[in-house]
């Protein structure tokens, strides 16, 4: 037998063909299986993290539907998914060692770092009243229109009726006036009395009227009681007719119970409210004899507050001849003034106090002293003023 010797060199050499062989084998092998492969010579190292594992196509849109109904639930506004053409624009987000699909083709799925299928909160109108709110189909497509359906009123408008049209016509006789009804009206604007020498005295001063704003039928005293007799006391029975603004002119009779015997005067006057809101009452008299007189009366109310009013009031009396009966003289006669406080707990009721001053001049003031009567009388009085 013969023994074959070979060099260490000559080993490695055919080694590194052993090795060769093999892998152009292996090679040989992998083309056959895919002729379209090829193996790169070296592998790009990744600089950063790879990219993730992309999902299958149905599996994603399975999870991107329940994200979407989880959104609807919790959030207050749906989800409103971008139109297709916007998501084409948008450029995907390069990731390392992510390829980019070639020119001309379509992928069913954007790229994992730019999932356009978020929900997004979206601003709602209030739905007008009797409106139909739009189905999620149709939605997207009214939305860039922004058509609003016709606003309709809370309340619906009746139709008109007969009986409506004949409520509003006129009526063919007019409409009747209430203005021109009956009333009345009674005022005492003194009923006060005072310490008088000797005894009290006690005076009154009234007046009543009836009818209408035009026409009306007037009463009116005044009197005077000391020490339990009538020193004087008369009544009169008006016509009034107003004949402007607070303004009336009256007539009729007047009949004087005292002093003397009891005699008649026909009466004719005005009475109303001058400017400045004084009220002022002027009447002549002509007697069954010949005899004339006159009385003139004029009062202010000053209002110190609301319920506390201060009143003057002056009085005057004239004669146009003697009468030694009654105790008058010719030419002014008396005058009166006064000045009463008034708290009014109410308009109809209000009591008073007050000081009041009476002289007699000319030939009355004769007779008094003649009589022995002062001719000037001052007095405190107290009394209460009511009307109904």
């Amino acid at each position: 037998m013969k023994t074959i010797r070979t060099s260490p060199a000559g080993f490695h050499i055919r080694t590194l063909a052993a090795c060769v062989l093999v892998v152009m084998s292996t090679a040989a092998s992998a083309q056959q299986m895919d002729p379209n492969m090829k193996m790169p010579m070296s592998m790009p190292m990744p600089a950063s993290k790879p990219a993730p594992i992309s999902q299958p196509a149905h599996k994603k849109a399975k999870k991107r539907t329940t994200t979407q109904a989880i959104g609807a639930k919790t959030s207050p506004h749906r989800a409103h998914p971008a139109p297709a053409s916007k998501q084409a624009d948008v450029p995907a987000a390069m990731a390392p060692g992510m390829v980019m699909p070639a020119a001309g083709t379509t992928t069913a799925e954007p790229p994992a770092a730019m999932d356009m299928s978020m929900p997004m909160p979206r601003m709602t109108m209030p739905m007008p009243v009797g409106a139909t709110p739009p189905s999620p189909s149709s939605e997207q497509s009214a939305m860039p229109s922004m058509a609003m359906a016709p606003m309709e009123p809370v309340t619906p408008i009746p139709r008109l009726t007969d009986a409506d049209r004949a409520a509003a016509a006129p009526p063919s006789g007019g409409h009747s006036m209430n203005d021109n009804g009956i009333h009345s009206f009674t005022l005492f604007d003194r009923l006060e009395t005072w310490q008088a020498n000797p005894g009290s005295g006690v005076v009154w001063d009234g007046k009543t009227w009836i009818g209408t704003d035009l026409n009306r039928v007037w009463l009116r005293t005044e009197g005077t009681r000391i020490d339990g007799k009538t020193e004087d006391a008369d009544l009169e029975v008006l016509y009034g007719r107003s004949v402007a603004a607070w303004w009336d002119v009256v007539a009729g009779i007047r009949h004087d119970f005292k002093p003397g015997a009891s005699q008649d005067f026909a009466a004719i006057g005005v009475m109303g409210m001058a400017p400045y809101k004084f009220e002022v009452a002027g009447t002549a008299y002509i007697g069954q004899s010949g005899q004339t007189s006159a009385r003139l009366e004029a009062t202010y109310d000053t209002l110190l507050t609301n319920r506390l009013i201060l009143q003057p009031r002056v009085e005057a009396n004239l004669f146009g001849r003697d009468d030694a009966r009654r105790g008058v003289g010719s030419g002014l006669s008396t005058v009166e003034a006064g000045l009463r406080l008034r708290y009014e707990f109410t308009r109809q009721f209000a009591p008073y106090i007050g000081v009041v001053r009476e002289r007699a001049f000319g030939g009355t003031a004769d007779f008094r002293r003649a009589a022995n009567t002062d001719i000037d009388d001052t007095r405190i009085v107290a009394g209460v003023r009511i009307w109904f």
